[in-house]
């Protein structure tokens, strides 16, 4: 499997959250696809952070960073399983 484009990705995106907004989304792949890219800007965050944390020899000031980062996804995941009870996507 190859990996989208970012024009071919952001017109994925697009028009999943155009189904959703039209009421067409019968198996419900617009909404995980929505929720999921949500998920992975964070996840890329955390995994960003982990890299900066390890390379800078796990300094005190990158642990720091990274534990923010990672309650912040935290929180995220939490929003998302808790505060919507109509779209339940947590994983």
């Amino acid at each position: 499997m190859s990996r989208p484009t970012a024009e071919e990705f952001q017109s994925a995106l697009t028009a999943a959250r155009e189904m959703r907004a039209r009421g067409e989304d019968p198996y419900g792949l617009a909404r995980c696809f929505d929720y999921l890219h949500h998920r992975n800007l964070h996840l890329e965050a955390v995994f960003e952070q982990v890299e900066r944390y390890l390379h800078s020899g796990m300094a005190e000031s990158e642990h720091t960073r990274l534990m923010r980062v990672l309650e912040q996804a935290r929180e995220a995941e939490h929003r998302w399983v808790h505060e919507d009870p109509d779209e339940p996507l947590g994983l």
